[in-house]
């Protein structure tokens, strides 16, 4: 993926401030460690999401669903969702898992899990797919999507466009999946621009810390080539790659990157964790109550951080305004 011509880059209202958005991936339970599969499609975690929603409602900052097929047609995510859009500021837009999206048509395969991989027509369907689902499921077309594993390809952008979506966030700053099949990221920015046809990207924010932090991805890139090179930069703060989340990424280096990228003028800061992560035992990231309790933490305190910074939180339909 290149970097953004700088007149695609988006230049948003004085009135806009400075922002940050949460976006949740909102998906099946499925083995982290093991092959992906097209039957892994269950749901029961999201009975655990309204208290967790609550603590964000309580703090004013919505939330954005991105669900993909099974979270869309599954009863119990309709009847919890739908209760969590009463705050009137979250929403629900949409995630493309291909391998549990029908039309089932490929082969499941890491190669295939990246959906810009697939055939055009393919790729069409599956997004038509679940562009209805959802807009059946809960009555309003959505605006903003992901795919699934960051898997965005060349007639993503087209793609979105021709059904009607405002926002794309399948691209995560400063990360590459080549190795896997999968785009490389590593010269797109944290902040929001236009893709072909419009349709607004707003990456997932990834913050280069520590000393050597202006050489960013490319030194990064090098590092990953040195037997414990990444680790070693990061432990003597040479450079550190921080995503702001709190799956595997420490507070205190969140909170780091959180300065860092509002030093540099980013306007929006984008935030996302996976759904599952709400109950242990369906990520690598939740374990245990104990690993539950520190991911509620990691967000308490980075609110509140936000908060102090006069970083306010921002909606879909805030940032769909904002953008024109």
């Amino acid at each position: 993926m290149p970097a953004p011509e700088r007149d695609a880059c988006v230049v948003w209202p004085d009135d806009f401030g400075t922002r940050f958005t949460i976006f949740v991936d909102t998906e099946e339970e499925f083995d982290w460690g093991a092959p992906l599969r097209a039957d892994a499609d269950g749901t029961g975690h999201l009975a655990a999401l309204p208290p967790v929603h609550a603590r964000f409602a309580a703090a004013g900052v919505p939330l954005t669903y991105l669900i993909d097929y099974p979270v869309a047609s599954s009863p119990l995510a309709m009847d919890v969702l739908g209760g969590l859009m009463a705050d009137g500021r979250s929403a629900i837009g949409t995630q493309l898992h291909p391998w549990v999206n029908p039309p089932f048509e490929e082969e499941v395969s890491g190669f295939n899990s990246f959906t810009g991989n697939l055939p055009l027509a393919l790729q069409r369907a599956k997004l038509v797919a679940l562009t209805d689902q959802v807009t059946r499921a809960f009555g309003k077309r959505p605006v903003v999507y992901r795919a699934g594993r960051y898997g965005i390809g060349r007639d993503t952008p087209a793609l979105l466009a021709e059904l009607g979506y405002r926002l794309d966030s399948s691209m995560r700053s400063g990360y590459d999946y080549s190795a896997e099949g999968g785009p490389d990221f590593g010269a797109v920015p944290n902040q929001a621009f236009r893709l072909p046809g419009g349709v607004v990207e707003l990456p997932f924010t990834t913050v280069f810390t520590g000393r050597l932090r202006a050489h960013g991805a490319a030194l990064h890139r090098r590092l990953g080539r040195l037997p414990r090179g990444i680790g070693v930069a990061a432990r003597l703060g040479l450079l550190s790659r921080v995503s702001l989340t709190p799956e595997d990424m420490p507070l205190h280096e969140a909170k780091e990157a959180v300065r860092v990228a509002l030093g540099e003028g980013v306007r929006l800061l984008n935030f996302a964790f996976h759904s599952p992560s709400v109950e242990p035992g369906h990520t690598p990231y939740v374990k245990t109550q104990a690993d539950l309790a520190a991911f509620l933490r990691w967000w308490d305190e980075m609110l509140a951080l936000l908060n102090k910074l006069g970083a306010r939180p921002a909606s879909v339909d805030e940032i769909v305004r904002a953008i024109g």
